[in-house]
């Protein structure tokens, strides 16, 4: 029997997922301490593990990393708020598998939990979070209509992208160094892909590294093999991620992360075109591309000496910067689509499109998981249609409601000493609700308050919604119950 670790701070949550999970032949253990489920997680080898973003005694990200540094194929999944979206995607960089966000849906669950165990399988027998891309032209476009297809997501027709195809035309035949820019989710991998694919060694491997996944002490061993018996644990000789990539092209995605031993090993590397083992005497003569992405500036990780200058000198042959989804507006309902298909097919569904208010919605939201996010919306709308398009009442809250909690938002941070406190993290904005000019209607004034302060409550416990009820001193039901009728009134 499958093993689940459910880690939340919320007992209702904690005990919704142990019922559900266990009528579906999971054995579960839940915890609503982080220190503790670690203390029982050191002892007990869980197949999966659920854990809350945010927990009161430490956070989703501490306990990811101290569960990966013992078990890298560990399939992890972060439980969180569409508040809290950015922040869940930050930690996929860091080795989780994918978040699945509140309120949570059944069939939503078990698919991902699925599809987690099934990659969790594939990457013990791969290093690290290695992958060969799939990456195919649309019959159906003319060649600058050009798709990718990276497994998960597809890159469309935006005049912005079509900048970036053409770049890619230019340096994909040369054997040049390229540094791709872009944030999390935007498709970087996939453009890393198609320079492989015009390149003159398409038809030798493309290995694909997450640089953030790797932990410091199995680094070296991931990217450049080991000996048997060169450290403890090392029961077998390990070929590393450079020789799979032998003859093609490896791609170290957020590669600042690295650490500085590990630079220092990738500057020979690069320069002398050689690599030994951990533990190794031996040379490896090296014939690989490279291609290394990061969400950052790797100059400005140089002047603050988180990146070695000389690595990245090496590195700079040239460079394509990818804009994030909230600047290519054109090419959210060409991904919807494709996301729409994909899920159809995995959910058995049949859902044929958006309606004219659901694409409104998607276009006008921040999409700061980028294509990722958008993914995720589009798989749990089409869960919850019960018709043949997606409605508004598909979506999130916070995304059909995004124009109107904007106003609510000022335009620089408020300091926490000026409001209550914990009511929101350093940095964040706290809501604000002015009398808007000529609106003396006492009922309509009576709904923004009570909307008013659903909504702050909801942003001071980062969108939990049993939290926020609780703050309020009403059920859950009650608040589920307001946010339907808002968002109502939202779609009218």
């Amino acid at each position: 029997m499958i093993k689940v670790l459910v880690i939340d701070d919320d007992r209702d949550m904690c005990l919704l997922l142990k019922k559900f999970l266990e009528r579906n032949n999971f054995e579960v253990t839940d915890f609503i301490s982080g220190k503790k489920a670690l203390s029982w997680y050191e002892e007990n080898m869980p197949d999966i593990v659920l854990c809350d973003l945010r927990l009161e005694d430490m956070s989703g990200l501490e306990i990811l990393q101290k569960m990966k540094s013992t078990n890298p194929a560990l399939p992890f999944l972060i439980i969180t708020g569409y508040s809290d979206v950015r922040s869940a995607v930050e930690i996929m960089r860091h080795g989780a598998y994918d978040y699945i966000t509140k309120p949570l849906f059944p069939d939503e669950i078990l698919v991902t939990i699925k599809q987690a165990l099934a990659n969790g399988e594939d990457v013990k027998h791969q290093p690290a979070k290695t992958t060969t891309v799939r990456v195919k032209e649309n019959a159906d476009t003319a060649a600058a209509d050009i798709e990718f297809m990276h497994e998960d997501y597809v890159v469309g027709p935006s005049q912005a992208f079509q900048q970036i195809l053409k770049q890619v035309k230019l340096v994909a035949p040369t054997n040049y160094s390229v540094i791709i820019y872009g944030e999390t989710g935007s498709g970087k991998e996939a453009v890393a892909n198609e320079i492989h694919r015009h390149s003159k060694r398409s038809k030798e491997p493309f290995i694909a590294i997450d640089c953030g996944a790797l932990s410091k002490e199995l680094a070296a061993s991931e990217l450049f093999g080991h000996e048997k018996g060169s450290f403890t644990g090392a029961l077998n000789q390990k070929t590393g991620s450079f020789e799979l990539a032998n003859g093609g092209t490896i791609f170290l995605d957020e590669v600042a992360n690295l650490s500085y031993d590990i630079q220092v090993s990738l500057l020979r590397v690069v320069q002398e075109r050689k690599m030994r083992r951990v533990g190794g005497t031996k040379d490896i003569e090296l014939d690989v591309r490279i291609i290394v992405a990061s969400n950052e500036k790797l100059w400005n990780a140089t002047q603050e000496g988180k990146f070695r200058e000389d690595l990245y000198h090496r590195f700079n042959e040239f460079s394509i910067e990818i804009p994030p989804l909230r600047d290519r507006k054109e090419d959210i309902m060409h991904f919807a689509s494709y996301f729409l298909r994909v899920t159809n097919k995995e959910l058995e569904k049949n859902v044929s499109g958006f309606s004219p208010e659901a694409v409104y919605a998607l276009n006008n939201y921040v999409w700061h998981g980028n294509l990722r996010e958008l993914r995720n919306v589009v798989k749990r709308a089409v869960l919850l249609s019960d018709g043949n398009t997606i409605e508004l009442k598909s979506l999130p809250f916070e995304i059909t409601n995004y124009e109107k909690i904007n106003e609510f938002i000022p335009a620089q941070p408020v300091r926490n000493n000026n409001v209550l406190e914990g009511a929101a993290p350093e940095g964040q904005t706290v809501a604000k609700h002015p009398v808007k000019s000529g609106n003396l209607n006492l009922k309509s004034a009576s709904i923004d308050a009570e909307y008013e302060t659903i909504l702050e409550a909801l942003k001071q416990v980062n969108f939990n919604k049993s939290k926020a009820a609780k703050l309020m001193k009403i059920d859950r039901k009650t608040l589920y119950n307001k946010i339907k009728e808002y968002q109502l009134l939202n779609n009218k």
